[in-house]
């Protein structure tokens, strides 16, 4: 029997697998892909402004709301695993345990692919880091003398997704993905994220501009594929491929 294809997120906080990535996530869910969610934080402290303003407004209060809302979202992509490490924001950080509980994660997952932050982000550097950690982790669940006897990860490709503010981010994107045939999964995910809804026709905006990159990368007005909806990647490492 085939193995189950399966992908990873590693998500600084609750929103960010959404906006930047949930056109591949349904994309790949309906290809049959297992596709596992790690939110590092609920964006609390920092994503959840609309929230904070409302009266009597607690921590908790605003953790419940956005752990809802990633829920509701996750459904709607059709994400296999949502796992929420609760870890705080602003700034996010990860304790060795809390390192080697993601490391436990990529391994029991086996991801054929990882997705993640730019690996610079001076507007938020919780997205940074998280890059980091996937990288540090993606390393540690390599390793043959980490917990001896397991599975060990063979070499899935990090794939960076879009950071909020491009063009200054370093971010160079290799990699554009049609999402067309899954827009309303996407859009409908997007729409759940009610605490951060000044961000929604950003991101539709977003991916209408990707699909024109998409459109022009694949040949253009001499007869490149139509596209409306995409999202766009950076690659971490090199692809290895049998013909160009």
């Amino acid at each position: 029997m085939p193995q189950k294809k399966t992908a990873l997120v590693i998500s600084a906080h609750a929103a960010d697998f959404v906006w930047r990535c949930g056109g591949a996530i349904a994309l790949h869910a309906e290809k049959g892909y297992d596709v596992t969610v790690v939110c590092l934080s609920f964006g609390e402290r920092g994503e959840s402004a609309k929230l904070w303003k409302e009266p009597g407004m607690t921590l908790e209060k605003v953790k419940t709301a956005r752990r809802a809302e990633a829920e509701k979202a996750a459904v709607a992509l059709g994400v296999h695993d949502l796992v929420c490490f609760d870890l705080g924001d602003y700034p996010l950080r990860l304790t060795d345990d809390d390192k080697y509980r993601l490391v436990d994660v990529i391994r029991a997952v086996q991801p054929a692919f990882m997705l993640s932050h730019s690996q610079y982000d001076p507007y938020n550097t919780d997205h940074m880091y998280a890059t980091q950690v996937a990288l540090e982790t993606r390393m540690i669940a390599q390793a043959w003398g980490h917990k001896p006897g397991e599975t060990v990860l063979g070499a899935p490709q990090l794939y960076l997704f879009e950071p909020h503010q491009t063009e200054q981010m370093g971010w160079k994107p290799d990699t554009f993905l049609d999402i067309t045939p899954v827009w309303d999964r996407k859009r409908a995910a997007i729409e759940c994220m009610e605490g951060q809804e000044h961000l929604w026709d950003f991101y539709t905006r977003v991916a209408e501009n990707r699909a024109n990159h998409f459109m022009r990368n694949s040949g253009g007005q001499s007869g490149g594929r139509k596209a409306k909806y995409a999202e766009g990647f950076q690659s971490v490492f090199p692809r290895t491929v049998d013909e160009l």
